[in-house]
């Protein structure tokens, strides 16, 4: 379930002539009995609302007063939301002769044509105060107070994201809210200003749009998604934006040091620009760095689950989850034990938006013959250098395969091999440097070649990851000598230090020669600098052993001294 409420206006959208129905009343009723929340945003005062009204326990929270109160129904607590205008203000309209005049906790309320001298009286005061229109009434509230801040302070008490949320309304101020959720929404009787504004408008007028757009989300709430107004631009074709919806499951498939980490940080900041929610687990620190997020774990820090889910209950938190600090083979049971907390928090709030899955094939490997990690319905990005390693299960639910790198075309086919699925087009081009390719399977099957969009911050490699991590089998480095009698194993740089110090010269010099060392810093440590200064003194015929030794440790400690204590959290 993705949209998690519904935010209604009253007068003209459940309501016609201030009377609801009992077809509108059982509409929100089965609503509610779906698990979704009901938020009623409305410009009138709290009791001339009860006057009308006698429903209000079909919603868990009220925005009354054009956003300036909050009301629970429940506990019949009410929380103003904004400093009322001076006594001496109402005073001063009185005086004017504006008529009529009402006044709620802070809303002070008169009709058209009375603007004209309530602003005449707001300048004369010098007060910090705004006019909003509501179909010939006239509401002065404090500056910024609308609406939109009455619906942002509800959802901040209930947990949710304006994304999660479909708003209803009819006039014009229910511009500010219905322009922040995920799908805003006109019944047909709305003024034609909103109307066009928003673009999606019911066919019913009044509660029969609302019970129209409740019956269809019951149904299918996939076909709201696709209307969406905010989602994740990957990249274009030269023409138009390829975007991911925030229901995909996403593979990102390609060789080592392609840009598939610069890909996902591109990605990170459009969710964290368009108020999306993420979560990254990392687990090799790649990106500790990370700009617009909070990092939980480092290189000696193993993360506590608990803080993660703590952390990811603000819906203005992203978090990257850092297990370097937890020994590799324990990285997969780890990610197994915190899955399902991630998954029970996103049934309850519909957030995180996006799971960020790095190194999948270590975490849902082919092996096992199931899925033992519950994945998201939605919201999934699975980054990986060999796909074929996968679980086939979680790669059948993909919507979406990114395929980078020179073996682009490979990884599709080796996708579509495992899942059982034919590409939709047998005369594929391998894409340039600049470029990757798209198999968008859903809702049809089509293949497109994307210049992705770059990241505004630069990515950054963790350094301490080489330096001191636990580096996995395939990206060691062996030193296994000439007639290959030994089975060094080095998974850091500090580690390849103490062995490198330690091995005879024929085993050190049979490495050099091969020119082993510079081409595990380039391909695996991914240090181009590190790799052309060591490939220098491999090309050095005139170093002894014992001096090429000493070179090369002392490119190493210059670049990589000893990390830090962990900064993260």
């Amino acid at each position: 379930m993705y949209f998690m409420a519904l935010a209604l206006d009253y007068d003209g959208t459940i309501a016609c002539e201030g009377i609801v129905t009992t077809e509108t009343i059982n509409a929100l009723i089965a609503i509610k009995a779906s698990g979704r929340k009901l938020i009623m945003v409305t410009g009138r005062q709290l009791d001339d609302l009860k006057q009308v009204f006698n429903r209000f326990d079909l919603f868990d929270l009220i925005v009354a007063e054009n956003g300036a109160l909050l009301y629970t129904p429940q506990t019949e607590n009410q929380r103003i939301l904004a400093e009322p205008p001076p006594e001496q203000f109402l005073e001063e309209l009185y005086d004017c002769g504006i008529s009529p005049l009402r006044k709620g906790k802070v809303i002070i309320e008169t009709q058209e044509p009375q603007e004209i001298k309530v602003l005449e009286v707001i300048r004369d005061m010098g007060l910090a105060l705004e006019i909003v229109f509501n179909k010939g009434a006239v509401m002065i509230l404090p500056s910024g107070v609308n609406k939109a801040t009455g619906l942002t302070a509800t959802l901040k008490e209930l947990g949710l994201s304006m994304h999660n949320v479909i708003g209803i309304g009819d006039a014009e101020n229910d511009h500010t809210f219905l322009r922040k959720v995920g799908i805003g929404m006109a019944v047909s009787n709305a003024i034609e200003a909103v109307k066009q504004s928003l673009g999606l408008v019911t066919s019913g007028a009044y509660g029969k749009g609302v019970e129209e757009v409740i019956g269809q989300l019951l149904k299918d709430e996939n076909v709201f998604v696709a209307k969406m107004r905010n989602k994740i631009s990957v990249g274009t074709d030269g023409n138009d934006s390829f975007d991911l919806n925030p229901v995909d499951r996403v593979l990102i498939a390609g060789n080592s040091g392609i840009g598939k980490s610069t890909l996902s940080t591109a990605l990170t900041e459009k969710m964290a620009a368009n108020g999306f929610q993420f979560c990254i687990f990392d687990p090799e620190g790649d990106y500790e760095k990370l700009e617009n997020a909070l990092g939980v774990g480092g290189v000696k820090l193993a993360p506590i689950q608990e803080q993660v889910i703590e952390l990811l209950q603000d819906p203005a938190h992203n978090v990257v989850v850092n297990t370097l600090g937890v020994d590799l083979n324990d990285r997969p049971s780890f990610f197994v034990q915190l899955a399902p907390k991630l998954l029970s928090l996103k049934a309850s709030t519909g957030r995180p938006h996006w799971l960020i899955i790095d190194e999948a094939h270590h975490l849902i490997p082919a092996a096992q013959n199931h899925i033992s990690v519950p994945l998201p319905k939605e919201g999934t990005i699975l980054i990986t250098v060999h796909p074929d390693e996968i679980a086939a299960d979680a790669l059948k639910t993909l919507t979406i395969i990114i395929a980078l790198g020179p073996q682009a075309l490979t990884i599709l086919e080796k996708v579509s091999q495992i899942i059982g699925e034919p590409l939709p087009s047998s005369s594929i081009k391998a894409p340039s440097d600049n470029e990757v390719l798209i198999w968008q399977r859903l809702p049809i099957s089509i293949i497109k070649t994307i210049k992705p969009d770059k990241p505004k911050q630069q990515h950054k490699r963790h350094t301490r990851k080489y330096a001191e991590g636990d580096l996995s089998d395939e990206f060691c480095f062996y030193f296994r000598g000439p007639k290959d009698a030994l089975n060094l194993r080095v998974q850091n740089l500090m580690i390849f230090l103490q062995i490198a110090e330690g091995v005879d010269d024929e085993t050190w010099m049979h490495h050099l020669r091969r020119k082993d060392y510079s081409d595990w810093f380039r391909v695996h440590i991914k240090d181009d600098n590190l790799a052309d200064a060591a490939a220098r003194i491999e090309n050095d015929r005139s170093l002894s052993a014992i001096q090429s030794k000493h070179a090369i440790a002392d490119l190493i400690k210059k670049r990589y001294t000893a990390p830090a204590s962990a900064k993260n959290l």
